[in-house]
């Protein structure tokens, strides 16, 4: 190797070590021994051959190196100087505005002189705050490319253009002032938004929008109306979530042919090929999620869905399952008692309402209780009885085999709901952390017009759209930026409502009804191990509590200010924002509450939905910390996925950290972690995406414990059931 080559070679691995704790001889002497040959993509691999747990830092070393070649790349493609790292931002913008990947609005929007504004402002040095997995994971999947997937786009321009784009409906004389915020907030790595507008933020094609939910009618019109639409959906990126507890049972008569009917199953399985076939932008399977009542005559049927063994033409191995649970049927299995399955259709028929249509309003006591047991009592309807804990044993197998059915506790769920006054939540949402209004949208009629041209027209419903994007607890909360970050966050996500563009139009105007929004974190465990706060602590449950409290407030007199600006969401009257009811319920009575409960009474809230703690395991890895509210699921790991293993240490690790980390996912007592749930899911007004880690040996007792003490402590819902078939070291919780 040439002295000037080695040169080179020393000024690139002493600035890719500048103030990090390695070795950087060590990996000079690899690449001096390696000689001429040597290549980038030879010294990244070595840097990230050295982390462990005593060497993180070589994480950053080797994200340093991958930024060099990210910067020749698109030195090379947008003809500027490596030198340089950026080159000229509104040259960019203009090239790839006439490749067809950046969308023409950027340019018709904003002026050359506010480009080259922009462009001062963007600031190459927070490209060092990417590990590797991070910085891996935004260039692989969501910088900017030509058709022929070259390097254009760098890291900053993607923030700089998520924030340009989010903030083009702006009046003029704030939107140079808004852009900056929002880049200041997603440079700093401080927030994240959700990973379809992280992906098409700013590009011709695909929404933004993270969740959607469906509800399907009892006839033949809207099972195939709900195919085709979901179809669309996901097409574009959405994961959605169905509920089909309208839909008559196996058994069921059709037009009053009794036993006609073939239930739900076949028309999940069709949902099941959907997913399958129908892809998201070529790059993963569909994501859909099934909802059905406790009570359903298919229930046992469907929890059957995602086994391994049985008749594999009852089988779905492709859709996710979820169960609506009320109340009532948690204190049946804890009783030992039993429990009643119907056919919605015939429940319909013969009393005259549906049960899926009412629910608890206290715990104990309720209109929807009432109507069960009228249908108990009733000699007229088919009925099915067995133990209700025998359906949970059901559940807890699939849990344990599948990861799934997610669980919904709906009384809950109804009970919290923001907007009563405008309907009835029957499910969540792909990954548990929807809750808003649905109804199903009604076929009315088919018209043909005078130039034979055939019309349908529907009664659209209430077809749920949420707009994600999560605080980086890890980062925002040690650095004091809450009240200035979540000012420009919820802009930001009120902002996708009116710039999005979805293939629905019963979604587009469900979306700016409630204008709905879900704020939600992550780095709870990374912020945990920053202010050494054990895992398994009351000192970590007031935490959630009063931290949770506090993201609460700032959230909702933010969308009270903005809604003084740009007006309330259309339903706001009758809501319990506009009773104060939301206040109360909660026990929200300092002198601060009450003010701004008394400001949403004068002037309004702008969102009818406002927070959701979403999975984000993707954009947390980006941010480099921890994922949603979970524990890490080892100090130390490879993060796998099908196109590459990577090391992974938990951010900020080192001796002060490590004794939080070491209590990882599967040591962690998993009670503790629904009591801090618990004391989250107060101040969240949507819900959480909650998952429970266990070993595939648990005890039944164990983890139906967990599910009676997540529904006794109010929980709105939980997610996978995590298990893991490796023996697991420290668990004297789930022996217990």
């Amino acid at each position: 190797m040439t002295t000037a080559v080695m040169d080179q070679w020393t000024r690139l691995v002493e600035e890719a070590t500048q103030g990090l704790n390695t070795d950087k001889e060590q990996l000079l002497e690899r690449v001096h021994k390696a000689g001429a040959g040597t290549s980038m993509d030879q010294v990244m691999k070595w840097a990230l051959e050295n982390i462990d747990e005593a060497n993180p830092d070589w994480t950053f070393v080797a994200s340093r190196l991958y930024l060099q070649t990210l910067y020749q790349q698109a030195a090379d493609n947008r003809g500027n100087d490596v030198s340089d790292r950026y080159g000229n931002f509104y040259e960019l913008v203009q090239t790839l505005t006439n490749k067809g990947i950046y969308t023409e609005e950027l340019l018709q929007t904003y002026t050359k002189e506010d480009i080259d504004y922009f462009a001062s402002m963007i600031d190459p040095s927070r490209d060092k705050l990417f590990n590797y997995l991070g910085l891996f994971t935004l260039a692989t999947r969501y910088l900017a490319t030509d058709h022929d997937k070259n390097t254009f786009e760098l890291p900053q321009e993607r923030w700089m253009v998520i924030a340009m784009h989010l903030m083009q409906q702006e009046a003029p004389a704030y939107r140079r002032q808004y852009v900056a915020e929002a880049y200041w907030a997603l440079s700093n790595l401080y927030m994240t938004v959700a990973t379809p507008t992280m992906t098409n933020a700013g590009k011709t094609h695909g929404q933004l929008s993270s969740c959607f939910i469906d509800t399907v009618d009892d006839s033949l019109q809207s099972i195939y109306d709900s195919n085709t639409g979901i179809a669309k959906l996901s097409k574009n990126g959405g994961g959605i979530g169905v509920y089909m507890g309208k839909i008559r049972s196996r058994g069921s008569s059709i037009k009053g042919f009794q036993g006609m009917s073939s239930g739900v199953v076949p028309w999940i399985k069709q949902l099941n090929n959907t997913a399958v076939s129908v892809d998201q932008l070529g790059t993963r399977k569909g994501a859909i999620a099934i909802y059905l009542d406790v009570w359903h005559a298919d229930i046992e049927a469907f929890l059957d869905l995602k086994l391994n063994n049985g008749d594999e033409r009852l089988r779905a191995h492709d859709i996710f399952t979820g169960v609506c649970l009320p109340d009532y049927f948690m204190e049946q299995v804890e009783k030992r008692e039993d429990w009643y399955l119907f056919d919605p259709h015939e429940v319909r028929q013969v009393m005259g309402y549906s049960l899926e249509d009412f629910y608890d309003e206290e715990k104990g006591e309720g209109s929807w209780r009432e109507r069960y047991l009228e249908c108990v009592a009733s000699d007229k309807l088919t009925k099915r009885v067995v133990p209700a804990i025998d359906i949970m044993k059901r559940i807890m197998k699939s849990q344990l085999e599948s990861g799934t059915p997610f669980m919904f506790y709906r009384d809950e769920v109804n009970r919290q709901n923001n907007n009563p006054h405008e309907g009835m939540i029957y499910c969540s949402n792909l990954c548990t952390e929807i809750t808003q209004n649905q109804s199903p949208t009604e076929f009315l009629e088919e018209v043909m017009e005078e130039d034979g041209t055939i019309v349908q027209k529907y009664k659209p419903g209430d077809y749920v759209v949420c707009n994600l994007s999560s605080i980086n607890l890890g980062r925002a909360v040690p650095n004091q930026v809450l009240e200035r970050l979540i000012r420009i966050q919820v802009r930001m996500l009120d902002n996708v409502i009116d710039i999005n563009t979805l293939p629905l139009t019963q979604t587009q105007r469900t979306n700016r009804k409630y204008r709905a929004i879900g704020l939600g974190t992550f780095g709870w465990h990374h912020l945990l191990a920053k202010e050494n706060i054990p895992w398994e602590s009351e000192e970590a449950v007031d935490y959630a509590d009063e931290l949770y409290e506090r993201i609460a407030y700032l959230t909702i007199r933010t969308s009270m200010e903005l809604s003084q600006e740009k007006g309330s969401y259309p339903v706001f009257a009758g809501s319990k924002w506009a009773s104060g009811k939301y206040f109360t319920d909660k026990g929200y009575t300092s002198d601060e509450w009450n003010e701004l409960r008394q400001d949403v009474a004068e002037h309004g809230i702008r969102n009818g939905y406002l927070m959701a703690v979403a999975p984000n395991s993707s954009t947390s890895m980006i941010a480099g910390s921890t994922a949603s509210i979970d524990p890490v699921f080892q100090p130390f790991y490879f993060e796998e996925k099908k196109d590459f293993k990577i090391p992974f240490t938990a951010p900020d690790l080192d001796h002060h950290t490590y004794a939080i980390y070491r209590r990882s996912a599967y040591i962690l007592d998993q009670r503790w972690s629904v009591r801090q749930n618990a004391a989250r899911q107060k101040h969240i007004d949507q819900s959480i995406s909650f998952n429970f880690y266990v070993p595939h040996t648990i005890k039944a007792s164990v983890l139906l414990n967990l599910h009676l003490q997540a529904w006794r402590e109010g929980l709105k819902t939980t997610y996978y059931v995590r298990s893991t078939a490796n023996d697991i070291e420290e668990c004297e919780w789930c022996e217990s």
